[in-house]
């Protein structure tokens, strides 16, 4: 991909949406989605620059292992209810390319938490927020390559086995998983409810 054919990243905040059509043909090398993930690792902020967010990327067999175990959990889940919904849903993230899981180092918490016990409440509160940040900016950043992700939440359902699947250390808690991959068919049309109603301006 030239670098003219990338979008700006003003247009990737406009056109970024959860994409469920996705296909396992990148049209970049793999090293770029890592590079990608080190650069929001690096430089997406976090309260008291903590860094507790952690990623882990799949691609290939990996990826798939990841949706075979929620499909296994999941159906043990709903047992003999209708399953078709989901299977749609799991077989449509499993053609994607790959997987980012966002993790939360709760290691990291728990020592902010016995340094600063005035905030010690805040903490988890904080780091969910950093690694909504992280979500938000790694999923902008495919859409500045042309690629299609959405956000899923099968934790705490496949928590334990993804752990021992991918050698996740203990402390880290699994917060969010994205499906990526090659845009086959965009988004759905989007509704926006009135700046004017959701946004105050003063001083001006």
């Amino acid at each position: 991909m030239s670098q003219e054919s990338l979008v700006t990243l003003q247009q990737a905040f406009d056109e970024r949406r959860s994409v469920y059509a996705l296909g396992n043909e990148l049209p970049v090398a793999p090293q770029a989605i890592i590079n990608m993930a080190e650069r929001v690792l690096l430089h997406t902020p976090s309260a008291f620059n903590s860094q507790s967010s952690r990623l882990v990327v799949l691609f290939g067999d990996e990826h798939q292992k990841l949706w075979d175990i929620a499909e296994e959990k999941l159906r043990a889940a709903v047992g003999d209810g209708d399953f078709s919904g989901s299977q749609q849903k799991l077989d449509g993230f499993r053609a994607a390319a790959g997987t980012v899981l966002f993790y939360e180092d709760r290691n990291v918490i728990k020592s902010l938490q016995e340094q600063f016990a005035l905030y010690a409440e805040r903490f988890p509160i904080w780091a969910e927020h950093a690694s909504a940040m992280h979500q938000y900016a790694m999923w902008t950043e495919l859409r500045t390559l042309d690629i299609g992700a959405n956000l899923q939440h099968y934790n705490p359902l496949v928590d334990e086995d993804a752990a021992a699947a991918f050698a996740i250390p203990d402390s880290w808690e699994l917060i969010a998983q994205m499906p990526f991959g090659n845009i086959k068919a965009p988004a759905g049309e989007k509704t926006y409810q009135p700046v004017n109603e959701r946004m105050k301006v003063l001083g001006l």
